[in-house]
């Protein structure tokens, strides 16, 4: 009988290896407990399986999960030489990948529309940062795979992120509504839905649905923190301090062995937590930096995590640590790292030292390339707001106004509304 994965493409190894790195991909997909314990069982079973190995060092590189990456890409290339092209081709494109060259992966999904996996690699939703510049190139990596999957329900929640991150946002919940009818489970369909009820400012519904989901269908998902996250943006967004503290302090601690996501979720709130008007005793962000690897600090492996050390540098005042950062990513390899978050780097490291008005300036300027980071619209506004405070901190009333009513034209926000009576 022929071994597949689980959208029937072949794979070679035994029926034990392909049964557990069946169970760690759907993990991934559902965006379950389990993933990295299923696949490491893969390898136990076949220690040649060279599919087991590239998706471990996908997890470790993309999710900091405890995976010694450039021995799994070691094995995963030697092992590749008894596998079949697809299985190459896709070996070859995840060590690409995390080298830092995203093409083979594009090019790979181009061939093989199905492997799921990688094209959950591409898109930068809750799992992964994603391979593209923009987000429209992420689009059209999602519309060229649509054929083959008809009405899956994990392309179909895929699908309604893009949608939502297009503004349609009816379109995204009617797709997430409709692949959480048939997975109840699906956490990027969960994902698709938080995020439309965010863009939408449905703050009351969205924050109600989401703190019955993480307690109920989606209580086995991995990125709690996450969706946890979603959760306190919405108390946030609502001005209701009080939840967030609740909420940080009994699921957002960064002690909790959250992994990048103490960096991402938990660093982000805090960050944000202490702009908003009438917050006090915000709870310091130097518990997050601690439990974040030194590596990713200094080095971060994506542009998206590295927004999230500048970001988490900015709030500790460490205009020091921000120069590292801008001089590190300088000299990268990777065009995002040195145009977007060097420039980035460096502003943020004026409003540490106490050049607010200079930070603003070339917050201004970099502001059509944030776009360029990865992660979601929520997540990146982060830089937004930076921004904002650092053109009040400047006095320069009038220009926080503007990026202030923009935000309020796009969404509903007791929270904005407070920010922008201090502007007046």
């Amino acid at each position: 009988m022929a071994i597949r994965d689980v959208y029937g493409y072949g794979l070679s190894t035994s029926q034990a290896a392909a049964a557990a790195y069946n169970r760690g991909v759907l993990d991934v997909l559902r965006l379950r407990l389990g993933a990295v314990e299923h696949l490491a069982e893969s390898i136990v079973h076949d220690p040649t399986f060279a599919l087991g190995h590239a998706a471990l060092a996908l997890l470790g590189h993309e999710m900091c999960a405890p995976i010694d990456v450039p021995a799994r890409l070691r094995a995963a290339e030697l092992h590749a030489g008894r596998a079949s092209e697809r299985e190459r081709g896709h070996v070859h494109a995840v060590a690409a990948h995390v080298r830092g060259d995203s093409r083979p992966l594009v090019a790979h999904l181009a061939a093989y529309p199905l492997d799921a996996l990688l094209l959950s690699t591409a898109v930068p939703t809750i799992a992964f940062a994603g391979v593209t510049e923009v987000p429209e190139e992420a689009w059209a990596i999602v519309e060229r795979c649509r054929p083959a999957y008809g009405d899956d329900w994990w392309f179909t929640g895929l699908l309604a992120f893009v949608r939502q991150e297009q503004q349609r946002f009816d379109d995204a919940m009617a797709l997430a509504c409709r692949s959480l009818a048939e997975e109840p489970g699906a956490g990027h369909s969960a994902h698709a839905r938080a995020h439309a009820h965010y863009e939408t400012g449905d703050h009351e519904a969205g924050l109600a649905w989401m703190s019955s989901w993480v307690l109920g269908d989606g209580a086995a998902i991995d990125s709690l923190s996450h969706f946890s996250w979603h959760a306190a943006l919405h108390e946030l967004s609502l001005g209701d301090l009080d939840a967030v503290r609740r909420r940080y302090e009994t699921q957002l601690q960064p002690g909790n062995a959250l992994g990048c996501r103490a960096l991402v979720d938990s660093g982000s709130l805090l960050f944000r937590w202490a702009l908003t008007p009438g917050a006090g005793d915000v709870p310091a962000i130097d518990e997050v930096v601690r439990v974040t690897s030194p590596e990713t600090m200094a080095r971060p492996a994506t542009p998206f995590l590295a927004m999230h050390v500048a970001i988490a540098q900015l709030a500790r005042g460490d205009a020091a640590a921000l120069a590292r950062l801008a001089t590190w990513a300088a000299g990268h390899d990777h065009p995002t790292q040195r145009e977007v978050i060097a420039p980035l780097a460096a502003a943020l490291g004026q409003m540490a030292a106490g050049r607010p008005s200079e930070a603003a300036a070339a917050l201004a300027r970099l502001a059509p390339e944030v776009r360029r980071l990865g992660g979601s619209d929520a997540q990146r506004e982060v830089v937004e707001e930076a921004r904002i405070a650092a053109l009040l901190k400047a006095d320069r009333w009038d220009q926080a106004r503007v990026l202030l009513d923009a935000r309020l034209d796009r969404r509903r926000s007791p929270r904005d509304e407070a920010w922008r009576a201090l502007a007046d």
